[in-house]
Parts: structure tokens; C-alpha cells; sequence
């Protein structure tokens, strides 16, 4: 069995993974070993449907060492006017790229593909095995096993749905919509669409239905839960966007001072075009940070048939079962399943204890910035105490009622790091932040600019006092 010995064993190269290795490699003269199921880097994205996109812009996605994109502003599209949205596709080499031109170029990383990790024996001896080859590896840790797993969203395509499908019925994963072409029997052709879904995998879905070709009558959409949407607008970095972005937070910050029950706090974030929704006759009851354009609204609220009848229990041949009551769908319906979630719902450890990491949130919804950040500390920061203070858990709404629980962490965080000299640097030329450059670099000039920054620390120190009554209420 081979032996190899490393600093620093992370396990899964996925964006987490990837980022956290990038940065203690940029921060530190540690050796990494990288143990990862995937053929290639990148992780969910090589499992992900073919006309998926970033739903935040590219600028401050990835790795803190090399830009995804070029800054470009989209002229055509949904996007229209905004910066461009990298396609899974292009953050699937993006990844590769880093591997091959930073990561292992630098002589301190090992890179481990289509391998599973087995764990450790009682000595502290971590295993690990080639999926094509069977031979096994163990592996002496000389300082920590990082897990870049923990937030790891499930697929359409790895995923198992919940619900029964009788024989004949056709259910796919997204990614199979891109194949109707290969069609051979134009009979075959599917006469009705069903999304069975929610969230932003659906949306897209639906987009993607609607810009091929499919008519606003042949979708049907089962969606158990409306939902709360950011507005892209409000995620734009560069000086063009500060009224947008900037502002936009200043505008989030007023109402979350004002805000008396998490009804009136959305409502008050939709007033002020910082959130959206698609219908806006249905109370949405979920929130989980998916980011969409106006236009993207604009084209699904084309599909009309919306069936608000609970989670689907069953597909049958010719009737869709829900909790709530059974849909006659006919025998020609292609079923297009997007129930995989992002994010499930689990407890938080400590993302320092002992000689492990557990790669979590930091920053929501920001994965990528949250593992580098996580990485500089471990680089700069001995004492575990002081680790999980500049590093504290920020939870991942599921709720409407769980979002300010989610802000409320988010600036704790923003508030410690903004104590630390270095880290305020770091983060200041940190392409993955995407603000703070944004923020601490005004012309002493540019009056308009100053006020709003003057509006935003005072809103934010009126929402923080007002966050226990929103707490309290949300429980």
C-alpha cells in the first residue's frame, strides 16, 4: 500500500475545496493533498445540466488567484445589462485550469481524482482508494483533514427522487432536455412539460423550455412552495452598479430596522426592488437566496399552469398524485424532475476543532469567498479560539423565517473582521469578496457615493438594534 505523507488533506475539489487550497497555498508554504470522487476538478459542476449558469455574477466566483471571465457586461439576453453569468460548461474548465496552471505548477499540491475517501484508523492514518484501480493510499496528516464536502448540494442528475414513478411514465434530469434531438421518431416528441419543483433549478428549466421553442401552454409547473427571489441588480460590482449594489444594501439594511413581523420585512425588500417574486398574487413562503434577472421574471411568468398542490407522492400514467389532490396530466407528459436541493438542512460543528476543518459559510451565500477566508485564517491564525471567532457559522436560510438569523450572522462576522487590520486587507484586495474594494475605495469627492455609504452605517446600526424584536418574532 502506498504511504504518502501531506500538510493538509482536503477532501473534494469542488469550489470550496478548490478555493480554501488556492488561498493557503497563496498564504502559506503548506503542502495540500486534494482526494476528490470526480474525474475532474470543479465538483457539482461536472454533474450539473448543460445550460446552467452562476445566478451571481462570475467576478467574484471561484478562486481568489485567477478571474472567471473577463468583467464583461451582457448586451444581449436576460442578463442584459448586467456582468455575465459564467455557464457550467465554462466553470467546469475554469476549475481545470486552476488545477493544472496554479495549484500543482506550485510543487506543494497532490491531486487525487476518481477517488473515495475510506476515513482514519485509531492512529491518525487516513485511507483513501482509486475507484478505477482499487489500490489504496494512506496518508499521514501533518497538520489537518479539511472537509469540502459539508455544503455540498445534491444534482438533478445524482439525484433520487422521493416520489413513486410508475412504469412507462418519462421523468429526466435536466440535463437530458438538451438530448430531445436525438428523437429518432418524431411521435416520440413529448406533447406536454411538467417541472416538478421550486427552486432555481426549475426556473431554469423553464427558461431554457421557453427559449427552445416549447409554448407558455405546454408547461405545467408544480411548485409546493412560492418563492422569495434577490434581484440580480442589486449583486453588480464595478463603480457603474454602486447605487445598485451599495445602495442596495443600505436600502436591505432600512428595512430590516423597520421591519416588524419577516412578512413585512420581505414586503418591505420587494418595495424597494431588492427582492422579487414571479407571482405576485401568491405569498411566496421560501427563500433561499436564488438570484434572478427582471427579464428572467418576465419569461416565467409566461407559464400559467402553476400546481400549488403540496410535493408530488407519485407519477402515475396518466395522473400526478400530490399531497393535496391528483392532476390529470395525459400519457404524453415529459416529467423534468428539479426537486434536488442546493442546500439540505443540517447542524453546524465548529469549522475549527482539533485538527479538522469543516469548510462552511461564513459569508452567505458566498461558498467560494467563505472557504478562502477560512484558508487565510488557518494560515495567519494559531489559536483555534480566535479561528472560529474571526470564522463564525452563518446558517443557510430555509425558511422566510431563518433569513434574518442569516444577516444577523453575516454582519457579526463583518463587524469582528472589520477589527483585524490584516484580514480588512485581505479581504479589501480580494477579487471573491466583490464589495469591499467597492466600499473603502471612494473619491473623498464623489459626494454621492459618500452619502449613501453614510446611509448604509446608519441603517446598519439601526437594523442590528432592531434584530432581536425580528428574531423573536421569527420563532
Amino acid at each position: 500500500m502506498q504511504h504518502i505523507e501531506t500538510d493538509y488533506l482536503v477532501i473534494g475539489s469542488g469550489a470550496s475545496g478548490m478555493a480554501f487550497a488556492d488561498t493557503l497555498v497563496q498564504e502559506s508554504d503548506a503542502h495540500i493533498t486534494l482526494v476528490d470522487r470526480h474525474a475532474k476538478p470543479g465538483g457539482h459542476w461536472n454533474d450539473a445540466y448543460p445550460f446552467v449558469t452562476l445566478h451571481q455574477p462570475s467576478a467574484f466566483y471561484g478562486v481568489n488567484s485567477m478571474a472567471l471571465g473577463t468583467n464583461r457586461i451582457d448586451t444581449v439576453g436576460a442578463n442584459k445589462g448586467m456582468y455575465e453569468l459564467a455557464s457550467g460548461p465554462e466553470i467546469s474548465g475554469y476549475y481545470d485550469k486552476v488545477m493544472n496552471q496554479t495549484l500543482l505548477p506550485s510543487g506543494r499540491v497532490n491531486y487525487f481524482p476518481t477517488s473515495n475517501y475510506l476515513g482514519d484508523d485509531d492512529n491518525g492514518i487516513h485511507t483513501f482508494e482509486s475507484i478505477l484501480a482499487g489500490e489504496k493510499t494512506q496518508v499521514t496528516v501533518r497538520k489537518k483533514l479539511v472537509d469540502a464536502n459539508f455544503y455540498s448540494p445534491t444534482v438533478p442528475s445524482t439525484h433520487t427522487p422521493k416520489f413513486k414513478v410508475a412504469e412507462g411514465v418519462k421523468l429526466v434530469a435536466p440535463n437530458a432536455l438538451t438530448q430531445l434531438w436525438q428523437t429518432k421518431n418524431i411521435e416520440n416528441r413529448p406533447a406536454k412539460f411538467c417541472i416538478i419543483g421550486a427552486g432555481k433549478t426549475a426556473m431554469d428549466a423553464g427558461i431554457w423550455l421557453l427559449n427552445h421553442g416549447a409554448t407558455p401552454d405546454s408547461i405545467s409547473w408544480v411548485m409546493p412552495r412560492d418563492s422569495w427571489l434577490v434581484n440580480r441588480t442589486t449583486t453588480q460590482p464595478g463603480e457603474a452598479f454602486f447605487a445598485d449594489s451599495i445602495g442596495g444594501q443600505a436600502k436591505q439594511m432600512d428595512c430590516f430596522s423597520k421591519a416588524t413581523s419577516i412578512e413585512d420585512l420581505f414586503l418591505r425588500l420587494e418595495a424597494c426592488d431588492q427582492m422579487l417574486r414571479i407571482y405576485p398574487e401568491h405569498m411566496p413562503s421560501m427563500f433561499h437566496y436564488a438570484t434572478v434577472s427582471k427579464g428572467e421574471v418576465a419569461l416565467l411568468q409566461r407559464i400559467q399552469n402553476v400546481i400549488r398542490l403540496g410535493h408530488v407522492k407519485a407519477l402515475e400514467p396518466a395522473n400526478m398524485v400530490l399531497d393535496k389532490g391528483i392532476v390529470a396530466m395525459g400519457t404524453g407528459t415529459l416529467y423534468i424532475d428539479c426537486t434536488a436541493s442546493a442546500v439540505e438542512p443540517r447542524d453546524m460543528p465548529p469549522i475549527f476543532s482539533g485538527n479538522k476543518i469543516v469548510l462552511q459559510l461564513v459569508r452567505a451565500p458566498l461558498p467560494t469567498f467563505s472557504a478562502a477566508l477560512i484558508a487565510f485564517v488557518e494560515a495567519h491564525y494559531p489559536d483555534e479560539t480566535l479561528q472560529n471567532k474571526l470564522c463564525g457559522n452563518v446558517p443557510f436560510p430555509h425558511s422566510l423565517a431563518d433569513y434574518p438569523r442569516t444577516v444577523a450572522a453575516n454582519m457579526t462576522n463583518q463587524m469582528v473582521w472589520g477589527q483585524d487590520k490584516a484580514l480588512r486587507a485581505w479581504m479589501r484586495d480580494s477579487r471573491l469578496d466583490g464589495f469591499a474594494k467597492l466600499m473603502t475605495s471612494i473619491d473623498p469627492a464623489d459626494t454621492d457615493k459618500i452619502a449613501i455609504m453614510t446611509k448604509f452605517r446608519a441603517a446598519a446600526a439601526a437594523a442590528m438594534a432592531n434584530m432581536p424584536k425580528l428574531l423573536a418574532a421569527s420563532t
